[in-house]
């Protein structure tokens, strides 16, 4: 035992000294070594900090609103709560948001909060606040129809007159207070909850609501923001490594900003370099903390050499970093994944050295196989599933995995608190119970369709074969087969006098003209009185017409006619009785017209038919067009639309058939039609309402103990409990008295003692009594107050399903639905006489007549507050789904409930039936709790917003590949399952993003090494960060800490850097206050830290834009977007890609219109989708309240009287006035308005792209050597998108010296355009893709000068080139200069041949004609071409360059003389005098350095340079003697 002790004690001392030796030779060696390096990035909102107290409660009002206003009631007075520290104040937030949230979901309060997730939200109200204005000295205040005030007396007299205003308009995200009358005044509270202010408002105000007088609706609204900023996360930051081929690093020297030294931290548990821990060996040796330090640096420096590897040795790294990871044990593998994939170039060299073991690289290769099936993955590839559900990594940020983690939570444990057990939750989650899009049809066997043709009689298709064998007989694909069977039926239903009636009717008349094999029928529908005659009414003059023709001759000469008579109307116009009688006349001279079309026609057959079978059928709005009685969607009734809609459902139902015909399902001697009609999607009738895709459920996850005959107790229950124990209340009726598991529970809600509310439950009781998969529960709500009188069936109805049997309660009921029943009932007959056969009449008697009426109160205030209905309305409700308020009129039958068992028992019920079978429910009342679950089950599936389906992974094997970390026993998991190669970008994001889940969430994680092998280059060449943090972190005061950020701590010192941000696809960020070139940070010139700051600028607003009447996107199109007292604020261009616009924004409400102008004189908005106003209105308001993309669709339509205008026309000039405005004022600022005296005509507009101080330093040279040569006043447009703060700052400095205008354009790279990943690469696309929508319509000459040009002439001279007719005008390369032969591509290979003999020119300098190139959507085509030919990493090695040459066959390119680019590479000296423009480009010969160059080639470079640094020095001296004696902002007196 002792000497154990010993030898332990001895280890310890050996250990130590060691170390100590270690430490000394180590020391020796590096006294005097540098301190070690850092880079830092931070991102900001542009709005100030919004208070936590308001986030939260925007993430319980996404759980309900009843949470929001139960946390805003508990928080009235929270200042006086807590003690001051920032973390006593969000431990008390969490804890009040505890109470109302169950602990998985406080965790994801917590992960919102730090990711300031709701900031926006909150943001959005302050915005919208702004534009009320807020009253003068009010920190909160109420606004009453428009009109403001902030006391109690103010909010009377306003309510008072508050009816002669019109309603504000409220937003989806408005919070409305309880019980609010939906009919009395809105009143609106804009105020901070939380302070004294709001609550005494709060308290008027509510008092108000409870009196009826008011609608309260609380809004966000800071009366003192806070000077703070929001530090975002969720976003990545990458260090790439840059090519140092060509030096273009500038050599101004930089001044150091004081830097916050608390960022670099000490405090990471393992700490791993070279193999030493020293997290652990620092807490285990705290007295050597210092020499530890030494040591580490040491390491770290020596490790940071970063050595080209041989080609050998990078063939195995990405399974050799895989093993490494497998090594580690499982809590720290995904914190070596992170370490390894972010920081791997300095640690490529060590895991060379790993060893993979064979079963790994065996277990790898198995599994991949199984990838590439199932999953389509390739080894590389990466892939992310939660529960199933598939994460795209490159369109899905972190807000939105975050609403999968919160409503997959939702679903789980909804599905945990009905008692159903861990391991069957995940098989319940995986079935798809989703509506399926399958498409329901109606019986065509109706005679009241009149066919035109039928295939299988008419003598003109007796050349056909007749077998349905022949479908089986191979043919090219897309050959329609030609069989005598009517096997696809088009059925249009139209009323003869609506303007598209005759568009139908010439497709129809189309496909039976070109023999397509499709039977085609109409209904005529027309007015059914019997006193309107075809000598007044032009469709029923049409319908007899067509039934004199067809008796007379045949249905076809019918059809014809019908044509014919279309044939005359004008464009625009509708049928008229004189066109139906001018064709009668022509084709039947000899008869008498009025015996045909008049009062005592006998030509009426189907007239009325025609409109029953339409209402019957309840098809929806006319025209309706039925493929084999599958109603087709509106958008597809457009002619051409129509045409190959229906030519591929032909397409697609044949091998359906083949399928029918190879089973022996379908025979020769069967009749098609029949055999159609019998498919399980054919309905009696087609309800849209029943079928419409959005629907509301009644959240039934619940179990509780109360039941409706309580009532004092019922009303104080919340919407979830009341829903519950209304399900613990009902008695169902069935067909049968059995023990079956019904999966199918209908509810009808309606006034039984009304006429319409017996209608409704007897039919759905005759429909019970076929079916035995239904179960009928019944709820009353009363028209009036409930009383004796006005009670009497609902009494009866509630007393037999308590006291009888089933059975007879059922036969009961069914009598006392009819309406002669009802009737004696009234006379005063007494309602023991309608007892049926077995009843127990006194027990019956006694419950009816009892004094209680509690569960009457309790069904009225149900439907009041949780079903929203008004009284007496009627409604279904089928599975928790909520089918109503059915209107007064609605038709709701027997078939329409037959529809709802259908749709239930096709998506959800039998599956979740048999699974509910599976848990084996013990209970005597068996059928009853597990019918129950399956209702309640599926009310909370199918109430899940409609994803993907979930992927179902049995995955190969998980022993050797993949990191497993298991959950906490008995709570709800999520299952996750990645699937990764760690040398990948997907890996450097999915490890952090994992390593949070973990700490967020109880996770069943299994990550899956998908490695590649045989790498020829090293996989990642960058750094990378991801800026994600569980949850809010605070200092040791309790302080908020400064906020997430990204930190690259000991970097190697030696590589040149460029610092690239990663965000989510709908935020623009810049750069801001930094002195350093992000785009070269070279580690080695600098103090200790690059702090990179960087803005949220916008978030975007995407969309996509149609025409109507064309399909095409409306190109040229402009949309403004702006609020009601600034109503442009930005505007934009639609692309012919896609319709595709984007429009910048920050949170708020926003309005979008068409631009004043020509958009808006040739176009009207048709319809519009995913905003935040009802489809009809004109104004499309759009609130942005989130940091998620938002992309809403626009429909638009040509005016009537400018149906053949061109938006894009040679003719028409952007005259008006307000586009100018708008333009001086810019996108982001420039000239003043009253600078534009010139004619706009009188102004070069020139434009660049720069990035880097270097570049930036010859883009002001550039600028210079322009303005020293032309006499003309210039306008520059700079990309604003890679600017450097210090240019941004500079140029209206520089700006005012030199008297020119600039503007800064942006445009963010679209999301469906291919991506490039290289900083330089993504400028070059920026320099020609984005040409027709970068600059406003009124620009129509633009001339591109590359940033490292010197200009020697004026360059009106190339504005006014002509250009024949070319959309732009390049230079082409020089061929003067032999020695570069060998360097000129162009003259061999594709080129050559691409080229055939044509010049290919440089992008250094050209002219754009931009009028020409919009017309002949040159953009678009270059777009087009770049999306297919930049798949290939290969091609476009030079895109702007290549990009034009290569579509010089489609969009010409006039060559410009030689003189206007003048470069050495390429040109000889003799031709250097008439050079009209000098370019530095690249010597691939040489190598040379650009600054050298520069002063080597241009005499007058040097001078430029000096001459703007001097204006740089007087500027940075103003500015410095500005900040001195006020310390105020650095613009006063600039």
């Amino acid at each position: 035992m002792n000497a154990g002790s010993d030898g332990a004690g001895f280890g310890i001392s050996v250990r130590m000294w060691l170390l100590w030796v270690l430490l000394l030779s180590l020391l020796s060696a590096v006294s005097g070594a540098a301190d070690s390096k850092a880079v830092t990035t931070s991102l900001t909102t542009k709005w100030a900090d919004t208070p936590l107290l308001l986030e939260a409660s925007e993430f319980l009002a996404e759980e309900s609103q009843e949470k929001f206003w139960d946390f805003v009631e508990a928080n009235q007075n929270i200042e006086g709560e807590h003690d001051d520290t920032d973390q006593a104040y969000y431990d008390l937030i969490v804890k009040k948001a505890g109470a109302l949230l169950s602990s998985v979901q406080v965790n994801m309060l917590k992960f919102a909060l730090s990711l300031r997730a709701y900031s926006a939200t909150v943001y959005s109200f302050q915005q919208i606040a702004s534009n009320e204005p807020p009253p003068s000295g009010c920190s909160a205040f109420f606004s009453v129809h428009g009109e403001k005030t902030c006391d109690e007396e103010g909010l009377a007299t306003l309510l008072k007159s508050a009816p002669e205003r019109r309603k504000p308009y409220l937003f989806k995200g408005d919070h409305k207070y309880p019980g609010s009358n939906p009919d009395a005044p809105v009143v609106i509270l804009y105020g901070e909850f939380g302070k004294p202010d709001f609550q005494r408002l709060h308290q008027v105000i509510s008092s108000k609501v409870n009196e009826g007088l008011a609608t309260y609706v609380l809004r966000h609204y800071l009366a003192n923001p806070s000077g703070k900023k929001v530090y975002l996360s969720g976003y990545g930051v990458e260090l790439a490594i840059k090519s140092q081929e060509y030096k273009a690093k500038d050599d101004t020297q930089v001044q150091e900003a004081e830097v916050n030294a608390t960022v670099i931290g000490e405090n990471d548990p393992v700490d791993e370099v070279q193999g030493f821990l020293f997290g652990k060996l620092k807490t285990l040796y705290p007295e050597l903390k210092e020499q530890l330090k030494e040591l580490r640096k040491h390491l770290v420096e020596s490790t940071n050499d970063m050595a080209p590897l041989k080609v050998w040795q990078m063939q195995d790294l990405s399974f050799q970093t895989a093993a490494r990871i497998l090594a580690a044990p499982a809590v720290e593998a995904l914190t070596v994944m992170k370490d390894l994939s972010q920081n791997f170039p300095t640690k490529a060299r060590s895991i060379t050295k790993t060893v993979v073991n064979s079963e790994i690289r065996k277990e790898i290769g198995e599994n991949q196989k199984f990838f590439k099936g199932t999953l389509g993955l390739q080894p590389g590839d990466s892939a992310l599933f939660i529960n199933g559900l598939h994460i795209d990594l490159d369109t899905q940020d972190i807000f939105s995995v975050f609403e999968v983690l919160r409503s997959e939570a939702r679903v789980m444990e909804g599905l945990r608190s009905l008692h159903i057990d861990t391991p069957y939750i995940h098989d319940i989650l995986k079935l798809n119970v989703q509506p399926s899009d399958s498409d329901y049809a109606v019986d065509i066997r109706n005679s009241a369709i009149s066919w035109i043709n039928n295939l299988e009689t008419d003598h003109r298709y007796s050349s056909w074969p007749y077998n349905v064998q022949e479908l089986l007989r191979p043919t090219f694909p897309g050959v329609i087969r030609q069989i005598r069977k009517n096997f696809h039926n088009l059925v249009i239903i139209l009323e003869p006098t609506q303007e598209n009636a005759a568009e139908l009717l010439s497709v129809a008349e189309m496909f039976y003209a070109n023999n397509i094999p499709l039977r085609i029928g109409l209904v005529f529908v027309v007015s059914d009185e019997d006193d309107i005659d075809g000598m007044q009414d032009a469709g029923v003059a049409l319908v007899r017409a067509y039934n004199y023709i067809s008796d007379e001759v045949d249905s076809q000469s019918a059809f014809e006619a019908v044509i014919a008579m279309f044939n005359r109307v004008p464009i625009g116009g509708k049928l008229s009785v004189g066109d139906v009688v001018k064709v009668l006349e022509k084709r039947f001279p000899y008869v008498e017209v009025s015996s045909v079309l008049g009062a005592d026609s006998s030509y009426d057959s189907n007239r009325k038919e025609g409109r029953a079978y339409y209402q019957q059928t309840g098809v929806g709005p006319l025209p309706v067009v039925m493929y084999n009685g599958i109603p087709y969607q509106r958008e597809q009734l457009d002619p051409d639309e129509l045409e190959t809609v229906t030519m591929q459902k032909i397409l697609e139902t044949t091998s359906f058939y083949q399928r029918a015909v190879y089973l022996g399902e379908l025979a020769t001697d069967h009749d098609v039609v029949d055999f159609i009609m019998n498919q399980p999607n054919v309905v009696p009738r087609i309800n849209p309402r029943v079928l419409s895709t959005s629907r509301t459920y009644l959240d039934l996850s619940d179990t509780n103990n109360f039941f409706v005959d309580d009532y004092a107790r019922f009303s104080t229950l919340d919407t979830k409990e009341k829903s519950t124990a209304v399900a613990n209340s009902m008695n169902y009726m069935t067909k049968k008295d059995d023990g079956y598991i019904r999966p199918v529970t209908f509810w009808v809600v309606g006034d039984f003692d009304k006429p319409s509310g017996r209608q409704l439950l007897y039919d759905a009781i005759r429909h019970m009594k076929t079916s035995n998969n239904v179960r009928l529960g019944m709820i009353n709500n009363p028209s009036a107050a409930p009383s004796a009188e006005t009670s009497r069936l609902a009494r009866a109805i509630w007393a037999a399903m308590q006291t009888q049997s089933a059975n007879n309660a059922k036969n009961f009921i069914t009598k006392l639905a009819k309406e002669e029943t009802a009737a004696d009932l009234e006379m005063g007959v007494d309602i023991g006489e309608f007892a049926v056969g077995g009843m127990d009449v006194s027990l019956f008697k006694d419950a009816y007549e009892g004094p209680k009426f509690d569960f009457l109160l309790s069904h009225a205030a149900y439907c009041r507050d949780v079903l929203k209905l008004k009284k007496g309305q009627n409604a279904v409700i089928s599975n928790g789904r909520i089918i109503g308020p059915l209107e007064e009129e609605e038709v709701f039958n027997q078939d329409d409930f037959l529809l709802l068992e259908s749709i239930i028992l096709k998506t959800s019920g039998e599956r979740i039936k048999s699974k509910v079978q599976q848990f084996g429910i013990e209970e005597d009342r068996i059928s009853l709790r597990a019918s129950d679950l399956v209702m309640k089950v599926d009310a909370l599936l199918s109430s899940q917003p409609k994803g993907e389906a979930r992927v179902e992974y049995d995955f190969a094997d998980d022993r050797y590949s993949a990191v497993k970390i298991r959950p906490k026993e008995g709570d709800v998991y999520f299952d996750v399952v990645a699937v990764v190669d760690p040398v990948t970008r997907d890996a450097q994001k999915l490890a952090p993003l994992l390593l949070v889940l973990k700490q967020l969430v109880n996770v069943n994680l299994r990550v899956f090494m998908n490695c590649q092998s045989k790498l020829s280059e090293i996989p990642l060449k960058s750094f990378y960060r991801h800026v994600l943090e569980p949850e809010v972190a605070f200092q040791a005061d309790g302080s908020f800490s400064p906020g997430p950020m990204a930190r690259f701590l000991d970097m190697p010192q030696s590589p040149l850097f460029t610092l690239n941000l990663n965000t989510p696809e709908s935020w623009m960020v810049e750069s801001v206050h930094t002195r350093y070139d992000l785009d070269n940070i070279y580690l080695e010139e600098v103090e200790n830290i690059v702090a990179a700051e960087y803005e949220l600028e916008h978030l975007l607003l995407e969309g996509h834009c149609f025409d109507v009447s064309s399909g095409q996107p409306p190109r040229g199109l402009q949309f403004t977007l702006g609020t009601p007292s600034e109503p442009v604020i930005m505007d934009t261009i639609v692309m012919a890609n896609l319709g595709y616009f984007q429009l910048k924004a920050n949170p708020g409400a926003w309005i979008l219109k068409m631009r004043k102008g020509r958009s808006d004189e040739i176009y009207k908005i048709y319809s519009h989708e995913g905003t935040d106003s009802p489809a009809e209105s004109d104004d499309i308001i759009v609130v942005l309240n989130n940091f998620k993309s938002r992309i809403i669709k626009v429909k638009v339509q040509k005016k009537p009287d400018k149906f053949n205008e061109e938006l894009l026309s040679d003719a028409t000039e952007e005259s008006d006035a307000g586009f100018w405005k708008s333009l001086a004022r810019g996108f982001t600022g420039g000239g003043k308005p009253e600078e534009l005296k010139q004619e706009k005509d009188d102004v070069i507009n020139i434009f660049s792209v720069a990035s880097g101080h270097l570049y930036e330093r010859f883009l002001r040279i550039m600028m210079l050597s322009v303005l020293k040569n032309t006499k003309t006043p210039v306008k520059f447009w700079f990309l604003k998108n890679y600017l450097s703060p210090t240019f941004k700052e500079f140029i209206p400095h520089m700006a005012k010296q030199y008297g020119f205008q600039y503007e800064l354009v942006q445009y963010k790279w679209p999301r469906w355009l291919h991506q490039q990943t290289e900083k330089q690469r993504i400028i070059w696309g920026y320099k020609i893709l984005f040409l027709d929508v970068l600059f406003p319509l009124a620009v129509d000459k633009i001339l591109f000068v590359d940033a490292d040009q010197i200009v020697r002439t004026d360059l009106k001279e190339l504005r006014d080139f002509d250009l024949e007719g070319a959309p732009y005008g390049y230079t082409p390369f020089c061929e003067s200069r032999k020695e570069m032969d060998g360097y000129r591509f162009w003259k061999s290979g594709y080129w050559a041949s691409h080229l055939a003999g044509r010049r290919y020119h440089i992008s250094a300098l050209y002219v754009v004609d931009l009028k020409k190139f919009r017309k002949i959507a040159a953009g678009d085509r270059l777009r087009g071409q770049y999306q297919g030919l930049s798949q290939d990493p290969n091609s476009l090695s030079n895109l702007d360059q290549d990009l034009p040459n290569n579509m010089i066959h489609q969009v010409p390119i006039k060559s410009l003389p030689q003189e206007w680019l003048w470069c050495e590479t390429w040109c000889d000296d003799s031709t250097k005098r008439s050079a009209k423009t000098i370019d530095l480009c690249n010597n691939p010969m040489t190598k040379e350095p650009k600054l050298q160059a520069a002063v080597r080639i241009v005499a007058e470079w040097t001078d430029y340079d000096q001459e703007i640094k001097r204006l740089q020095t007087r500027v940075q001296e103003r500015v410095n003697h500005t900040k001195q004696p006020q310390g105020t902002d650095v613009h006063t007196e600039l």
